[in-house]
């Protein structure tokens, strides 16, 4: 680490070398967990089986009980509508007189496998291969719970009754389906899960071998764009020349929204340049998989368009397919977008932003609706914060490189939540993830390696913390 973060941090009396054996010698049978883990297909969405999402939270209930932790609970609350939410499982280790508590948060269901020919492996068989595990769930976010269960492990074994630190575990069960009562879980068991430091485990680190705390998140908005033009559908060769079709004008509307070089040009928006992390170019287009030939969009350092300006996507269209396509005017269509936020957009003001610019871009006098979606706060940490120098220490002790402080083009709403309902605590952004960990994809995978080092970053900075609360 540099000479600047060990200069904040003082060294104290933690056992680095014996943490980093038993992580190692721990290892395997912790790499075996994970492989049992991803096999099981824990998807909270409507359209699949509940009962593997039970028996995911069954096994991680285990699992924290294997690292020595008895007081384990399988919680839920109810959505809006009355349907139960997914289940979590939360633990305790309550904390020695005069320590903190730290609460460790991951999820354990995942998202749906998607087309399974573009698979290479079965998604639910964990396969290692060349370094790393692939499996769906294998980086999101099951090997985060393994590096929380795995540290626990490490700690109990290395320090035992000398770890005052109070722990307590939230792994929830409806991350990837939007968290739907996640605020009311909060509200409901907030004293249950008060504590002093919360370390999200659900990001990425910044390449292979070099760790990151992430310490910003972009926010996000989204709504459905409706063109209309006519009353219903008419023929296209009686009709067509003087009156255009809705998705022709849908797409009209679509290409106000960005400016001649790709910038958003929705006005208002809050837009930052960050540079003091360089991004080459040819790296950017290896990691996204970007076509040669493709021009990159917008302007400023790559790592400013990632993670301090809006990005707005198309993320979904209602008009028929080519297969069910007819020679019709049609006389509506929509399209759904995702506007990331960067870092002090306040959420409402973009989404009114957008209402304006839409109102202000309408194509030949076409009606032109727009229905809000979801709003989603960004996300700043304190790096000089006590608990903010200790994870980079533990990250550089671990990795034995210096650890980036990385922005996140990405966006986890939930972290606002936990801000607001918990305003003392510091909130830590770590992960298991890699540029090449395609989570959310096909052939989703763990590099092995970065996961050992990341299971031992963690028990250093509980380590740490603990004798920071003793010094």
């Amino acid at each position: 680490m540099s000479e600047d973060t060990q200069k904040r941090v003082p060294a104290l009396d933690v056992p680095v070398e014996g943490l980093r054996a038993s992580v190692k010698g721990n290892f395997a049978a912790t790499v075996a967990e994970l492989v049992e883990l991803v096999a099981i297909p824990g998807i909270a969405w409507d359209a699949f089986d509940p009962a593997e999402l039970e028996r995911s939270a069954d096994a991680v209930a285990a699992l924290v009980r294997s690292a020595g932790i008895d007081d384990v609970q399988i919680l839920r609350v109810d959505k809006e509508d009355g349907t139960p939410g997914g289940p979590a499982v939360v633990a305790r280790r309550p904390a020695q007189p005069g320590r903190p508590t730290v609460l460790l948060y991951a999820h354990h269901d995942v998202q749906p496998p998607g087309d399974r020919a573009l698979w290479k492996t079965d998604p639910f068989t964990a396969v290692e291969k060349d370094g790393r595990m692939y499996g769906r769930g294998a980086a999101d976010d099951k090997a985060g719970i393994l590096a929380h269960v795995g540290s626990l492990r490490a700690l109990r074994e290395v320090l035992g009754e000398d770890f005052g630190l109070g722990v307590t575990l939230f792994i929830e069960g409806e991350e990837e389906a939007g968290s739907p009562t996640f605020r009311t879980f909060l509200q409901t068991y907030r004293e249950l899960l008060s504590a002093d430091v919360i370390v999200v485990a659900d990001s990425s680190n910044w390449k292979v071998g070099v760790p990151a705390l992430t310490t910003s998140l972009r926010g996000l908005v989204d709504g459905t764009i409706e063109v209309r033009t006519a009353a219903h559908a008419v023929h296209s060769g009686m009709f067509g020349g003087p009156l255009l079709d809705a998705p022709t004008l849908l797409a009209r509307v679509i290409a106000t929204l960005h400016d001649d070089d790709g910038s958003v040009a929705i006005a208002g928006l809050v837009a930052g340049d960050h540079a003091a992390i360089g991004y080459p170019e040819e790296a950017f287009r290896a990691d996204a998989a970007v076509l040669d030939g493709v021009r990159l969009a917008g302007t400023g350092s790559i790592t400013s368009r990632l993670w301090t300006k809006p990005a707005l996507s198309i993320i979904g269209m209602d008009i028929p397919s080519i297969a069910l396509s007819s020679n019709t005017l049609l006389p509506v269509a929509r399209a759904k977008f995702s506007l990331r936020l960067a870092p002090g957009q306040d959420p409402q003001a973009a989404m009114d932003a957008v209402a304006e610019h839409l109102r202000t871009h309408t194509p030949f006098g076409a009606q032109v609706t727009f229905v809000p979606g979801e709003m989603g706060q960004s996300f700043a940490t304190d790096t000089t914060a006590p608990a903010a120098l200790s994870a980079l220490w533990a990250m550089g002790t671990a990795w034995g490189v210096e650890p980036v402080e990385s922005g996140m083009g990405g966006s986890i709403p939930f972290i606002a939540d936990l801000n607001e309902l918990f305003p003392e605590a510091q909130i830590l952004v770590t992960g298991v993830e890699d540029p090449d960990s395609r989570a959310h994809s096909a052939n989703e995978s763990l590099h092995l390696g970065d996961f050992e080092h990341a299971i031992l970053a963690e028990a250093l900075l509980l380590a740490r913390l603990d004798a920071d609360s003793r010094a």
